[in-house]
């Protein structure tokens, strides 16, 4: 799979993902925070996953209607617990994720959306 990790995602999460053999961007490689339009504009025109724990890309996606080509959510997952977090929706929801679907964790509970 192809990933576009957000800065605040971290690090860590975006080093598992490519020991698991994945395809990932980091978007600190990439200069400054361009924001998150750009974000979402950079990762659906790669189709790339895009991992972050900002709140606002709901908005983005769901009321402003920008296009995307998936999307974890994980606005209060510490990040002690992300790779876990991020290891269990590919394990179990990686179909879902590469038809463009927006995956929350919130509250240990898991919505799956489409856009």
């Amino acid at each position: 799979m192809r990933f576009l990790i957000d800065r605040c995602a971290g690090t860590l999460v975006a080093e598992w993902l490519r020991s698991q053999g994945h395809d990932v961007v980091e978007s600190r490689e990439r200069g400054p925070d361009p924001g998150d339009h750009i974000l979402l504009q950079w990762a659906a025109s790669e189709s790339r996953i895009l991992v972050t724990i900002d709140t606002d890309f709901g908005q983005l996606v769901f009321v402003q209607r920008m296009p995307q080509s998936g999307l974890i959510r994980l606005p209060d997952v510490p990040s002690n617990q992300r790779i876990q977090i991020v290891e269990e929706l590919l394990s179990r929801f990686s179909e879902e994720l590469e038809a463009g679907s927006i995956i929350t964790v919130r509250g240990g509970k898991i919505r799956i959306s489409r856009s």
